[in-house]
């Protein structure tokens, strides 16, 4: 953005330069035709409004003004730009007789607002020095490349609207900047980078026909979808711990109690006082263990666990860990090398300072676990992850309209059952430099066409969703479905035939634009998609409770396909968000390298569980739930096995109904036998089923015997 020394540049200066530009006494001298003339009574024109304007005590400056006097300096910079050669030849010819003109280069696009763009084409030699022009004329406006920031911000709240005034002339009179809109310039800086869909193009319904112009390219992923070797051939499920360590593997373990070593020695150096026994591998994962223990049964603070006075006291994390040790490894955690932190803070500011560099080493070992044991299924999604933290970082992002309002942010690449991929954490500061935005370098990033393969089908929301994303993914091989916000650059802006907020439910607008297809579609409001892998509409239909004749009834609404497989297939990767929300390691902590490590044990936790029930799908086995899956693992990675809950009850034969007095003992309550079908007043005091217990029928002692070798 400019400095607003530059933004309040005086409008006189302005009038000066183009008046001076225009009718310079340096300048060549032009043979009088008429374009000169019309030059001529521009600059008065302009000339006259300053006047006037200057005359009254307090300066006033309305858009329409403004817009006018802008648009014909923009035409008469155009003017000379094309001065050249082949205008002298225009001129000599003019001099014999009127002579009609026609341009081929220039090229004049309305606008929605009714204004002209007057601008050379995008490939004449003249596009580039009338681009640099309208950024000097038109200082205010957002570039295309920031486009997709912009909308970031929007998206989150991360910022509030910009309410910075720019002085007029005799600094009587200030006006908002968020106020100022000057839409021909604004799309003809646009119109560098991307450009505008055609809006003569009418919207379609669903009766009109649509195919797509290009079959889809064949599913050819590098390797086979699911489970990779080893694990594949594996003939029996594996336990939790062993899942765990193929992401948290025995290299990244050893590096981490290194580095945590030399953090506790430096701590120490520098005046701290503690006793540090060197951290081993072993008694890391038991530290891992006890941080999901204690995500599992929350209480208020980490020493409770160890209080004994208390009503609240657990015996099973003195078990594994004491107080102190416990505190002492929170305290020292480190990832990275300390001595190479300081030699990287040393290049805060340069181009090589790495902001992740406390992160790195298990970062980079992580996602290439997470890419090694598994390969992701045919559809899959980008969506962002926020790991909430108040420590002061440049990674962190404020957003004003959640409850936590602080946050680093993390890129998920994940597929249809929740796994996840690949993860990017974001920096502010783009690797790929692409200048088309934000969110094109994010998802760009996440798919690697040499790792993944071609034919893959990708689902986002509408921060990432934008025509040049989607054309680019096609060129690559890859579908894109996702929603998409009408203020993006290149997303049809007609109003011919389009859908009004009284349109019914089910109504279907769409355009095509080759591979790109804009679909909308009315629910309880109006849904816009836009997709390069699926047709208008396909005769699907979904049940809706619709108000008919009066009354609310079920009925069939038509929807396009494009909404259906995003609703299944959007919903079913958010899986890995629910699963790590409802089982994570995260504690409070003032570092944000620990906040994310925290994260990085439940990316882990969470594959190895998406794993676990992936195994017993082939092993035709029954998975084990979330949580139980859980407690096995805090089990094995503690070294402290699960001990056997005792009966509450035996097998021993009660009354049916106790305190029956006189000739009801042996009526009252009585139901009929599990085994005979007879009646009695006896039951299994555990398994509340009736029982008969008499002298020649004992049905108590056959029923459990038959139920224990049914268990064997």
């Amino acid at each position: 953005m400019k400095c607003e020394e530059e933004e309040s540049l005086n409008d006189p200066q302005v009038y000066n330069q183009e008046g001076n530009f225009g009718l310079s006494e340096d300048g060549p001298e032009l043979p009088q035709i008429k374009e000169e003339q019309e030059e001529v009574c521009t600059s008065q024109e302009i000339a006259q409004v300053i006047v006037k304007q200057e005359s009254e005590e307090i300066f006033v400056w309305t858009g329409k003004e403004r817009f006018r006097v802008l648009d014909n300096i923009w035409k008469h910079e155009e003017d000379l730009h094309c001065t050249g050669p082949h205008t002298h030849d225009i001129i000599k010819l003019e001099e014999n007789g009127p002579v009609k003109r026609e341009d081929s280069d220039s090229v004049t696009a309305p606008d929605e607002d009714g204004f002209s763009v007057h601008s050379s084409g995008l490939d004449s030699a003249d596009s580039d020095d009338e681009a640099d022009l309208s950024e000097e004329m038109y200082p205010y406006y957002d570039t295309a490349d920031d486009y997709d920031d912009d909308y970031e911000e929007e998206e989150e709240g991360e910022e509030e609207e910009e309410t910075e005034a720019a002085t007029t002339l005799d600094g009587g009179r200030r006006r908002l900047r968020s106020q100022r809109s000057w839409p021909s310039a604004n799309k003809a800086k646009r119109s560098r980078s991307e450009p505008l869909s055609v809006d003569a193009a009418a919207w379609k319904s669903e009766k009109d026909p649509d195919n797509l112009p290009h079959p889809l390219p064949h599913f050819l992923p590098t390797r086979k979808p699911g489970i990779q070797l080893p694990l594949s051939e594996y003939l029996t499920n594996l336990s939790p711990s062993k899942l765990f360590k193929m992401y948290f593997n025995w290299a990244a373990v050893k590096t981490l109690c290194a580095n945590t070593n030399k953090n506790a020695a430096k701590n120490i150096a520098a005046g701290k006082k503690f006793k540090w026994a060197e951290l081993t591998e072993a008694e890391l994962y038991r530290y891992i263990g006890l941080t999901l223990y204690m995500w599992i049964l929350k209480l208020p603070n980490i020493k409770d666990f160890w209080r004994a006075s208390s009503i609240f006291y657990m015996p099973y994390p003195s078990k594994v860990m004491s107080r102190t040790r416990f505190l002492l490894i929170t305290w020292n955690i480190h990832m990275s090398d300390p001595a190479e932190d300081e030699l990287n803070d040393r290049k805060k500011g340069t181009d090589d300072y790495d902001c992740l560099h406390r992160i790195r080493p298990l970062y980079d070992s992580l996602r290439v676990a997470c890419k090694a044991v598994y390969h992701p299924q045919k559809n899959l999604s980008v969506d962002e992850r926020m790991v909430p933290t108040k420590a002061k970082t440049a990674l962190k992002k404020n957003i004003k309209n959640k409850q936590k309002k602080r946050w680093i942010k993390f890129f998920v690449l994940s597929d249809n059952t929740g796994y996840t991929f690949d993860f990017k954490v974001y920096t502010r500061k783009s690797i790929l430099a692409t200048r088309r935005g934000l969110s094109f370098d994010a998802v760009v990033s996440l798919i690697n066409k040499n790792c993944l393969g071609s034919g893959y089908h990708l689902y986002c929301d509408k921060f990432y969703t934008s025509p040049a994303l989607f054309r680019h993914l096609h060129d690559l091989g890859f579908g894109a479905c996702g929603t998409f916000r009408d203020t993006r650059i290149g997303t049809p802006k007609t109003k011919v035939n389009a859908m009004t907020k009284e349109s019914p439910r089910g109504t279907v607008r769409w355009i095509r634009e080759g591979a790109l297809i804009f679909i909308k579609w009315m629910d309880t409001r109006e849904v816009s998609v836009c997709s390069t892998m699926h047709t208008a509409f396909s005769g699907d239909t979904l049940k809706r409770m619709c108000k008919v004749g009066g009354k609310r009834r079920v009925v069939e609404v038509p929807v396009p396909s494009a909404v259906k497989d995003y609703n299944s297939f959007m919903g079913e990767a958010d899986l890995s968000d629910q699963l790590i929300g409802s089982y994570s390691s995260w504690r409070k902590s003032r570092a944000w390298y620990v906040m994310v490590l925290y994260h990085f044990i439940d990316i882990a936790v969470t594959n190895s569980y998406l794993l676990s029930k992936e195994l017993c799908g082939r092993l035709q086995e029954q998975p084990v739930k979330h949580q139980a899956f859980l407690e096995q693992l805090i089990a094995e990675l503690c070294g402290v096995p699960l001990q056997s809950v005792p009966e509450r009850y035996q097998h021993i034969p009660v009354a049916i109904v106790e305190g029956a007095s006189g000739h009801n003992k042996a009526s009252k309550g009585r139901r009929k036998c599990k085994l005979c079908r007879k009646c009695t007043p006896f039951m299994c005091e555990a398994c509340r089923v009736a029982l008969c217990v008499i002298v020649d029928r004992n049905c108590h002692k056959l029923y459990h015997s038959s139920f224990k070798d049914s268990e064997n």
